[in-house]
């Protein structure tokens, strides 16, 4: 899992993908894997109930469970129905391609996606971070922001800083008005300075999130930073 890159990617191929993609398409599918299913993960209490994945794991990523929203083929069916509702091919082919680099993302820590889902039911994963879905969402982020979860997050921040052009006003006149007809309409009802700061939001919801989340962790409390190849090793795999 990541805590800022699925806010963030976005914006890095926005860059480089300029009018041929919309910004909106692409963050919906970056989120749409967890949007409806995290809070399962972690878990709520209503009315004094607690709703929790027996297994967070396996739920999130696995089958049986919602594993499959983090394949590519959960894309490519995403973008089928929004091309059949909307008749958009660039909102069609941006919510597949956010979708992908969120499932492609999620390859990167120890539980892996199921990429190739429904082909078969095993999970890639290259283990570069833990993942500790399974130790709730507090040791979850502790862990994150203690191993090389953080760094790729933050590689992402850095590429988003130094393509800082992509957040101007210009270029959101220029590029993404133009790309996606949506902002036209919008716009109906919202001044310009409205739309700006709603394009913007997400990456800096992203940016802010890795700074608060990193002092958290290692500020506020003294969580040990352990930057070897699937750490950090202080947390099991799974909680």
């Amino acid at each position: 899992m990541s805590w800022a890159a699925h806010d963030l990617e976005p914006y890095a191929i926005q860059r480089h993908l300029g009018g041929k993609v919309a910004i909106v398409p692409l963050l919906l599918g970056s989120y749409a894997p967890d949007i409806a299913t995290k809070w399962f993960v972690y878990g709520i209490e209503v009315f004094g109930i607690e709703l929790k994945a027996d297994s967070p794991m396996e739920f999130h990523r696995g089958w049986p469970g919602v594993g499959f929203t983090h394949s590519l083929a959960f894309g490519v069916a995403l973008a089928a129905i929004v091309l059949l509702l909307t008749r958009s091919r660039v909102w069609a082919i941006s919510l597949l391609i956010g979708q992908w680099a969120h499932a492609i993302t999620d390859v990167g820590d120890t539980a892996g996606s199921m990429l190739f889902f429904p082909f078969t039911t095993e999970r890639v994963a290259v283990g570069a971070w833990v993942y500790a879905g399974e130790a709730g969402r507090y040791l979850d982020a502790a862990a994150y922001f203690s191993g090389l979860g953080f760094v790729w997050d933050g590689v992402w921040l850095a590429y988003g800083l130094l393509s800082w052009r992509v957040l101007t006003r210009a270029y959101f006149r220029e590029t993404i008005v133009p790309a996606d007809g949506f902002w036209s309409w919008l716009g109906r009802y919202l001044p310009e300075t409205a739309l700006l700061a709603l394009y913007r939001a997400p990456f800096f919801y992203g940016a802010t999130r890795w700074v608060a989340w990193l002092l958290w962790a290692h500020v506020l409390h003294d969580y040990p930073f352990d930057l070897s190849w699937g750490g950090p090793h202080w947390i099991e795999p799974g909680g």
